[in-house]
């Protein structure tokens, strides 16, 4: 048995190239983009969207 694996793409906001999901992402997920190695975070399913990442900052305990 052959399976279609259809993929599912997003822009880069950074860069505007092609970013390639085998799968559904999650809401949240993160991804890097292969072209401008910008991490992106998934804020939207239906479409796809991707925003940049919030840095994260140390927690020195205070």
């Amino acid at each position: 048995m052959s399976q279609s694996t259809q993929r599912i793409t997003a822009e880069c906001p950074e860069c505007a190239a092609e970013i390639r999901f085998d799968r559904s992402p999650l809401a949240g997920q993160i991804a890097t983009c292969g072209e401008c190695s910008a991490e992106l975070e998934v804020t939207s399913r239906e479409p796809i969207r991707l925003e940049l990442a919030p840095e994260v900052e140390e927690d020195w305990g205070e």
